[in-house]
């Protein structure tokens, strides 16, 4: 079968063949019908981030994906089902965070990721999956469904940046999204029904494809080249909820600034090993005086899938058309990772519904 993969040594993904995989008992053999490309997916390529399979010299790469149960092999699923999978997996015997089926919660060396650090993607034309580690899903998201992992990101992220506000009764109104990549995209679509005004920032220039989708959410959009972070509620106004999701380390200080009395900022961006100078005391008599908070999130598990699907399906028609820009069939794997001023969210076509 053709998968798209990185090689040791390479700093390029490359289309390859290997052998389709056969499902081991519990497991479901599943084919592969798109499968979308992320930030995340380049960190792995460029060796920032993650690891490859244990004895393998390549990694399959890909973490949002959609399929089709092609062989159930026993288990409850049933041919022909549409499927997403999820991306945690434990490392040999399941570990205390897995049986108690909170595998987003365990650190890194608890658990491998598929695609990304010590497990093969899905980014090939079929993968094997315990049955328990698949979300069936409505048929209608045959060519969305890449868009429910990041979206259950962004759900998880959310019930505990709320659950850290849960001792009060929280006032929300303004919201802030750092990043208008796919992923805040898609917070800021969520975002939307529950806050009278929403932002999103970023640094593109007009004509821009996202900007228009920001707008088009009715949202505002924030270039922090002539309003940073700490100037928005200046310029704008107090935030009562900051997601960030641009993996700038110096934005995590920032959102403090940023936040009203009693908000909440929640972090989902990974950095390098960034160092500058920040105003310690100022920010933490900042945290302190007006109880605001920080929270870290990372991954997600079945709850939070469910719930990304729910969310999708009650955002208009149009949204998953206008954020997935670009399709590619695996043939095509250097134009599909190239970079391109006009586009939002890139998918692998390997088979339809």
């Amino acid at each position: 079968m053709k998968a798209i993969a990185v090689e040791r040594g390479d700093s390029r993904p490359r289309l390859i063949d290997k052998p389709r995989p056969d499902p081991d008992p519990g497991d479901a053999l599943v084919r592969t019908l798109r499968v979308g490309i992320d930030g995340t997916d380049f960190e792995v390529i460029e060796g920032t981030h993650g690891g490859f399979p244990a004895g393998s010299d390549h990694q399959v790469l890909g973490h949002e994906a959609v399929g089709v149960v092609e062989d159930p092999n026993g288990t409850d699923l049933e041919a022909g089902q549409l499927v997403v999978p999820t991306v945690r997996r434990p490392p040999g015997d399941a570990t205390e965070y897995f049986r108690r089926g909170e595998p987003d919660m365990a650190p890194p060396d608890e658990c491998l990721e598929r695609g990304i650090d010590g497990a093969h993607g899905y980014m090939a034309e079929y993968f094997t999956s315990p049955a328990a580690f698949l979300v069936p899903i409505p048929d209608a998201f045959a060519t969305t469904g890449v868009l429910i992992e990041p979206m259950s990101n962004t759900e998880k992220a959310l019930e505990h940046a709320y659950a850290s506000r849960s001792a009060f009764d929280w006032q929300r109104d303004a919201a802030l999204v750092l990043g208008n990549g796919p992923l805040g995209l898609l917070t800021l679509s969520r975002l939307q029904s529950e806050f009278d005004r929403t932002y999103c920032l970023g640094r593109r220039d007009r004509p821009d494809p996202t900007i228009d989708l920001i707008e088009r959410l009715g949202a505002t959009y924030v270039d922090s080249r002539e309003t940073p972070v700490a100037d928005v509620p200046a310029v704008y106004e107090p935030m009562d909820l900051v997601y960030e999701a641009t993996g700038y380390a110096r934005h995590a200080f920032d959102t403090i600034d940023a936040l009203d009395q009693n908000g909440v900022g929640v972090l989902l961006g990974l950095p390098g090993d960034d160092e500058f100078d920040v105003a310690g005391g100022r920010l933490h008599r900042r945290l302190v005086l007006g109880n605001r908070a920080i929270v870290g999130s990372v991954n997600s598990h079945i709850e939070h899938f469910e719930a990304a699907c729910e969310t999708l399906s009650a955002l208009p028609d149009w949204f998953g058309d206008e954020l997935i820009t670009d399709t590619f069939e695996p043939a095509a794997v250097d134009e599909a990772f190239e970079a391109a001023p006009d586009r939002i969210k890139t998918v692998i076509e390997f088979d339809s519904r």
